[in-house]
């Protein structure tokens, strides 16, 4: 049957014909020209339609877009060519065949379609939002969204080739085609988001101008000497790249991990690399890495305390990017690293690196006294790096997770690297396959180290003893110092 021949017949109520132009999108959708069958291509149909497709992509544009993003005519511009371009196919379309009733049934069959997709995607995000869905969801949902946005426009021009009876190879050219220019057309869409973020120049304030040096210098001063006969923990943080919060959030997190539960309070130094940090925190360049590196040495006892070194960024091959606009930085090298460590006279040293290719940082930084722990091998990227994140995948694994649980920095290691395999494999990433090197000389002292790291997370001693007191004073007369000792020993 040809086009000339199709007929329409609107129903007497709006509802019907709403209803009647759903379930002709879901023939149309499974490829069959039944389609045509339920259609209802009045001039009415195709205004509501285009206001709830329209409607319904700037929901989702909204739903999606980042904070503090505003409304972007372009994106607006982008999205309304598609369905003009279909809505001209249904004019030309009408004048060949001398049927006025099929100028709307391409459009109103598209926008149907476009609209069912866009709810379903803008309730995904609604999901996603609230952590509702699955980790694996988030790679797959956008390649699930292409295929739907791909697949209403292939099947309205399947079910049209199959009514206008065009032979077989003319039908995968025209869908060829039509892939090749669809694909394009989303990318630019993508690229302009009804609702995006306007990018700011960076700029430097005055006030952070000639705040930076106070910052710095007042966090250095903070740090405290150690105790001579004891072994300190020092803490070292160094959040590289700025325009990503999620390194900003690990560097801190980690920083109050180590102050609260591992008691390196007065001992600790954090330096940030983020936008909106110029006025709270000192910012992460050779120089303040360099400088707290030097004031660490001089107030630690070198023969006895350790220090626990962490860098959070991006990065590459013995690399690791410090960037802060508008200044100008140099990247952090694993050379320069090494050196500035040996240069600080600090002796025993655990380091980990969060970064993609991280591995590489492995052999210039081990050393006999050293531990290093890298997030990735060094020919891997690691994952995690997004706004959203407060920890990369490593820093959630390792950080938040492990040593919480764990008493040593090989089993909070290996119980980490399983943490994140598992959830690379549940994203479908390639492996990072964390890496760890222990020194011969750290190999023997570290559990000693450890151990003094690790009983800060016990009950303080005089909470023990408090609770112990009864225990003590029911003891027998006469019996020895060493009895009650033992009590309280094997209480705790």
């Amino acid at each position: 049957m040809s086009l000339a021949s199709l007929k329409t017949v609107s129903l007497q109520r709006f509802s019907l014909n709403f209803a009647a132009n759903i379930i002709a999108t879901l023939w149309m959708l499974v490829g069959s020209t039944r389609a045509f069958s339920w259609v209802k291509p009045t001039f009415i149909q195709f205004a509501v339609f285009a206001l709830l497709a329209l409607g319904s992509n700037v929901l989702f544009s909204w739903l999606a877009a980042e904070s503090g993003s505003l409304f972007n005519e372009q994106g607006l511009v982008s999205y309304l060519i598609w369905p003009m371009i279909i809505l001209l196919g249904g004019i030309i379309l009408a004048r060949r065949a001398g049927n006025q009733s099929l100028v709307f049934v391409p459009v109103i069959l598209w926008l149907v379609a476009d609209t069912l997709s866009a709810l379903l995607q803008s309730l995904m995000q609604l999901l996603g939002s609230y952590g509702w869905l699955p980790d694996w969801s988030y790679s797959f949902l956008p390649i699930l969204f292409l295929v739907l946005f791909l697949w209403q426009t292939l099947a309205l021009l399947w079910i049209f080739s199959r009514r206008l009876r065009i032979p077989w190879w003319e039908r995968i050219i025209v869908l060829v085609g039509a892939v090749a220019l669809l694909t394009i057309w989303q990318r630019n869409v993508a690229d302009q988001p009804i609702f995006k973020q306007t990018p700011v120049t960076p700029v430097l304030e005055e006030a952070a101008f000639y705040e930076q040096p106070r910052l710095l210098q007042q966090a250095l001063n903070s740090i405290d000497a150690g105790v001579l006969g004891r072994t300190d923990w020092y803490f070292m943080g160094v959040a590289g790249f700025s325009e990503q919060d999620v390194f900003r959030s690990e560097i801190n997190k980690v920083r109050e991990l180590f102050d609260v539960r591992f008691g390196t309070s007065g001992h600790s130094l954090a330096l940030v690399n983020n936008t909106y940090s110029w006025l709270d925190e000192p910012i992460a360049t050779k120089t303040s890495i360099l400088r707290g590196l030097k004031k660490i040495g001089q107030q630690m006892n070198a023969d006895e305390d350790v220090l626990f070194l962490t860098l959070s960024s991006h990065g590459n091959q013995d690399i690791i990017q410090l960037a802060n606009p508008p200044l100008v930085m140099e990247n952090l090298d694993a050379a320069w690293l090494r050196e500035a460590l040996d240069d600080s006279g600090i002796r025993w040293r655990v380091i980990v690196v969060s970064a993609c290719y991280s591995g590489s940082f492995i052999d210039e930084l081990a050393s006999p006294t050293t531990v290093v722990i890298t997030a990735s091998a060094a020919d891997r990227p690691s994952f995690g790096c997004t706004n959203t994140a407060e920890m990369t995948y490593f820093g959630q694994a390792f950080f938040a997770e492990s040593l919480r649980s764990n008493t040593s920095f090989e089993a909070a290691f290996k119980d980490a690297g399983v943490r994140v395999h598992e959830r690379e494999e549940l994203m479908g990433f390639e492996p990072s396959e964390p890496q760890m090197a222990v020194g011969s000389l750290m190999e023997t002292a570290l559990p000693a180290f450890e151990q003094v790291l690790f009983d800060k997370t016990r009950p303080p001693v005089a909470s023990v003893i408090d609770n112990e007191v009864a225990t003590i004073n029911v003891l027998p007369e006469g019996a020895s110092s060493q009895s009650a000792d033992t009590t309280v020993a094997t209480t705790d």
